[in-house]
């Protein structure tokens, strides 16, 4: 009975082939008076064994978790990408569970692109990845595998396909390295320090954990190299720019510009993609010696547009335009008759400017200096020095301010030099002749 269960493969094979010639012998008739003994039943106690002798086998494979890689599945070779699940993490390294007879492991520097110390930056405990499996090793089939591979595989296609098109994509920077920038785009991408900006970037480190809008320039998957460029995006933008700003641009327009660079004659203003020119006498209504005293580079600025030559695509800019005139509400801040204290800037042959404030100067003119012949200015006042000024008359208009210097009563403390050659300044208080027997004078002749 245990022979005819459990037949070998051959002998099934046989029997099955002898199994027609029985059937073709001739059998005796049967005996209606005798039961009739039939072989039937054997073939399902036959079938019950061999369901029986089957079981062990499914029934280990369906305790396990996981499928067994051991028993007829392939071995594992380096290149597959296998998923599974995180159910380790340390310090450097991870375990991953991918359903093989042995957990996959996963080195710190596979896990990514990334400056990392600590898998646990990276990792994520029952996260599902996928890794490429770098070797098998031993007969216990331990498997080494890379997070950041698989992902630069599954990542290719689609950076074959940008680089392709032009298109531009977002590039988180990992790190700053000499002579440029690395990026974790799904592969290792890398920005060389001369393509960050549209000039020559030399500090890289404030890039780092920022994310760039960049174009793939070059591509060789054999060589695992990608270059990347922030500044052919920046390029087209700026045309781009250009053309909208040239198509819109008007004269007396104010438009929002970033201070570019400082000359000693005016300032560049970046109006996103056009650059213009601020004169430096267009920066303050007061005077300043250098732009610096009122801009610094990477200053937002309005400025107002005062000329266009489209011809040779020059746009000059004011800035004191935008800012309080303060000649507008000059007559209710210095009324005639009024005492002010004011700087002397300037000097010339017909009198001396004094600066009242910030834009606003006004003319003492030679014969308000003194009440006695003066020649020059320079006899009685000197550029820088600090006078009081009496306020004679107002123009706005003109933007015009008459100033007296003798009427203050302050042009004796002034004096440089005195009036006739070879004499000498007056001693004491300054007093005059008149001033002393004025009033007696007048007395008299009343």
């Amino acid at each position: 009975m245990e022979d005819h269960l459990h037949p070998d493969l051959d002998q099934q094979a046989e029997g099955a082939a002898e199994e027609p010639q029985n059937t073709a012998e001739p059998q005796a008739e049967p005996n209606p008076s005798e039961p009739v003994e039939s072989a039937a039943p054997a073939e399902p106690v036959a079938a019950e064994e061999s369901a029986e002798a089957a079981e062990p086998t499914a029934a280990g494979q369906g305790t396990e978790e996981r499928v067994d890689y051991s028993e007829g599945v392939a071995r594992p070779r380096p290149g597959d990408i296998m998923h599974g699940r995180i159910v380790q993490i340390a310090d450097d390294h991870v375990l991953v569970d991918v359903g093989y007879k042995s957990e996959g492991v996963i080195p710190l520097s596979e896990l990514t692109y990334r400056k990392i110390g600590s898998a646990a930056e990276a990792a994520e405990l029952d996260a599902e990845i996928d890794a490429m499996v770098l070797s098998v090793d031993g007969e216990e089939g331990s498997l080494r595998l890379s997070k950041r591979r698989a992902d630069e595989a599954e990542a290719w296609n689609e950076l074959k396909d940008a680089y392709e098109a032009g298109t531009v994509i977002e590039a988180p920077i990992v790190e700053a390295v000499k002579g440029g920038l690395v990026s974790d785009i799904g592969a290792r991408g890398f920005i060389p320090a001369s393509q960050v900006e549209r000039g020559y970037a030399q500090d890289l480190e404030p890039y780092v954990g920022q994310t760039l809008r960049v174009k793939i320039i070059e591509l060789d998957r054999a060589k695992h190299r990608v270059i990347l460029s922030r500044k052919v995006v920046l390029e087209e933008e700026r045309k781009q720019n250009r053309e909208r700003i040239w198509s819109g641009i008007e004269e007396e327009q104010v438009l929002h510009g970033t201070v570019k660079s400082l000359t000693d004659f005016g300032a560049f203003i970046d109006l996103g993609g056009v650059d213009g020119l601020l004169h430096v006498s267009e920066m303050s209504w007061g005077r300043i010696q250098h732009p610096s005293e009122v801009l610094h580079e990477g200053q937002e600025i309005d400025v107002k547009v005062l000329r266009l030559d489209r011809e040779r695509g020059r746009i000059s800019l004011g800035y004191k335009q935008v800012l309080p005139n303060p000649w507008d509400s000059v007559e209710e801040r210095y009324p005639i008759g009024s005492i002010v204290r004011g700087k002397v800037v300037r000097l010339a042959t017909f009198g001396a400017f004094v600066e009242l404030e910030p834009g606003i100067d006004g003319l003492v003119h030679i014969s308000q200096l003194a009440d006695h012949h003066v020649t020059r200015p320079g006899e009685v006042v000197s550029v820088g020095e600090e006078v009081e000024v009496k306020i004679l008359r107002v123009d706005p208009a003109e933007r015009r301010v008459s100033l007296s210097l003798r009427d203050a009563g302050g042009y004796q403390s002034q004096k440089r030099e005195p009036y006739q050659e070879g004499s000498t300044a007056p001693e004491g208080d300054g007093a005059t002749i008149g001033d002393l027997v004025g009033d007696d004078f007048k007395d008299l002749l009343e």
